[in-house]
């Protein structure tokens, strides 16, 4: 690693870009699951409350069926407890929200305690990468649960309905295990295949390669992740891990890989046919993976060894959902928690994220609030009415949002405001006119905080990604130089060396578009990811190209292995 001063030309103060934040991209691979599962998690519950003539209930089980939104793209073993912590988590901010609405009335009060509960939602949400929609669905509801009128008597049976409903999503959730049990597997593996074969292609002619192979590392990265959560490693699953091996390889080869093959067994995964079977790589002995059998013993960090980093998130979302809400009481906006949401669903992982999701907020929520006032004469006229045209927004909000933020918003709002009318019809020019109040308020303060909170430690978690990478390099060089290394411990080393790889790139992203901070290492970052890359080639030549020896499981002693 080179020893050089540390450089940058990346100005302390940086310009918040309007170019491309309104841009609509392609849409998600599996934008329908979540669309369709929020569907079926919704409808039965509310269904059944119209038919009762209870759909001022509707509300509670609304907060247990929108869990039905996470964790669509982990595997199911994975994804059974994702889902079952987002329900717990749900139900803890909601009985939170609703003993604290049954307790007190003062506004500046709820506003508080919706503010700190946004800041926890939004600190766990990221630590434990539960993935999109993230807390902006768990705020939502303690939220707007936090200004239901509400007695400690109702509260028991409130949580009891919360947590049917999320019982019902969790199986929801869970049910395409019964039709094809390692889809989430086979399309991470898919994007690693296609990631690698768009780096092969355009090695060389590529406006930046350096970008294209982080893409492609981040891609394998995550494909390998998703291998390591589904629990027994069946016969479908080695030979998706055969694959990630062959995106592997045309990472650290990319003039000796066929992009096409890689993009045809890419669309082979993505159909409903069997696994391609790819040749074994050499070195892999009795069709068994280097290192992969070890890989889940490896314990997982703590989780507030995760939350460290994440303090000035934490701190901005606290501030700037308690001063939204503050601001919209002093303007006499009678949902305050409108603003205190707009607020929290800004805050991304840099200023320049967070400053673009604001523009896409609010675009979105004024565009929005216009197809409520075309819709809402059509939801007065029956209760019934109002139910479809919510389940309607809903499957729009989900199967758009992909798109752009902005997009999915434009059906979300809408959706927000008829589930108000849930317990009674209200003036559409009230909501309307408070709902753009507090969208405005809410982004503008809410941007106000990310800019006063800075997050002087970005640059300071780029020396350590450095530092772990240094690391991870020095102990897979000193494996190669070894005449005979343990399969494992290489491959191990590999895997290690290919985290620290994607680790860093994302850390130097997140810092690049922060707001104020000491120049960035920019030379370093990028000596150490060359020669962390070069590293990383060479062991997965070395695995191509040797023989190695293995341990007897009932002896403890090395083996020599078999080239395969």
């Amino acid at each position: 690693m080179s020893s050089a001063t540390p450089t940058s030309t990346t100005p302390r103060v940086r310009r918040l870009p309007l170019a491309g934040v309104l841009r609509l991209g392609r849409p998600s691979d599996i934008w329908f699951k979540p669309a369709l599962s929020a569907v079926a998690s919704v409808a039965p519950p509310t269904l059944t409350l119209l038919a009762l003539g209870r759909l001022d209930l509707a509300m509670y089980t609304m907060a247990g069926s929108l869990c039905a939104l996470y964790a669509h793209n982990k595997p199911y073993a994975a994804r059974a407890r994702a889902l079952g912590l987002v329900v717990l988590g749900m139900i803890a901010g909601l009985a939170v929200a609703l003993v604290t609405a049954s307790l007190t009335t003062n506004a500046v009060v709820l506003v508080t305690v919706g503010a700190a509960l946004a800041a926890v939602q939004k600190g766990l949400c990221d630590a434990t990468r539960i993935g999109p929609p993230g807390n902006v669905v768990l705020t939502f509801i303690s939220s707007a649960s936090l200004f239901a009128p509400q007695t400690l008597g109702q509260v028991p049976g409130h949580l009891a309905l919360a947590a049917a409903a999320g019982c019902w999503a969790w199986l929801v959730g869970m049910a395409p295990a019964l039709v094809r049990p390692c889809g989430p597997e086979r399309r991470a593996t898919a994007q690693a295949l296609n990631a690698a074969a768009a780096y092969a292609a355009t090695q060389g002619t590529d406006d930046d390669p350096a970008r294209a192979r982080a893409t492609a590392a981040a891609a394998i990265q995550a494909a390998w992740q998703s291998l390591l959560a589904t629990g027994a490693r069946t016969a479908p699953r080695r030979a998706l891990e055969r694959l990630v091996v062959r995106a592997e390889v045309a990472l650290a080869a990319p003039a000796d890989a066929d992009p096409e093959l890689l993009r045809t067994w890419a669309r082979e995964l993505r159909g409903r046919g069997p696994v391609p079977q790819a040749d074994a790589p050499a070195g892999v002995v009795a069709d068994e993976l280097l290192g992969v059998d070890a890989e889940p013993a490896a314990p997982a960090r703590p989780l507030w060894t995760r939350l460290g980093p994440l303090t000035p998130l934490v701190l901005r979302t606290a501030l700037g959902c308690a001063l939204a809400g503050y601001a919209s009481l002093a303007l006499g906006v009678g949902r305050p928690y409108w603003a205190l949401v707009t607020a929290a669903s800004l805050y991304q992982a840099n200023i320049t994220l967070t400053w673009g999701r604001g523009v896409q907020r609010v675009v979105g929520n004024l565009a929005g609030v216009l197809v409520f006032a075309a819709l809402a004469p059509l939801a007065h006229a029956h209760p019934a009415v109002l139910v479809l045209c919510c389940l309607a927004l809903n499957f729009g909000a989900e199967a758009l949002i992909s798109r752009n933020y902005w997009l999915g918003s434009v059906c979300v709002t809408p959706m927000a405001l008829l589930i108000t009318e849930f317990a009674r019809a209200q003036q559409s020019g009230e909501l309307i006119t408070e709902r753009i109040v507090d969208t405005l308020v809410g982004a503008s303060v809410g941007l106000l905080a990310a800019v006063v909170v800075t997050n002087r430690r970005a640059t300071d978690r780029i020396e350590e990604a450095l530092t772990v990478l240094e690391r991870a390099r020095a102990r897979a060089a000193c494996l190669l130089a070894e005449p005979a290394p343990m399969r494992g411990t290489l491959e191990s080393a590999h895997r290690a060396l290919a985290a620290a790889l994607v680790e860093l790139r994302a850390t130097v992203d997140a810092a690049s578009g922060e707001w104020w901070q000491r120049a960035l290492p920019q030379e370093r970052v990028v000596l150490a990811e060359q020669s962390g890359h070069r590293t990383l080639a060479a062991t997965v030549r070395r695995r191509e190209s040797h023989s190695w020896p293995t341990e007897d499981r009932r002896t403890g002693r090395n083996t020599e292995g078999v080239r395969g």
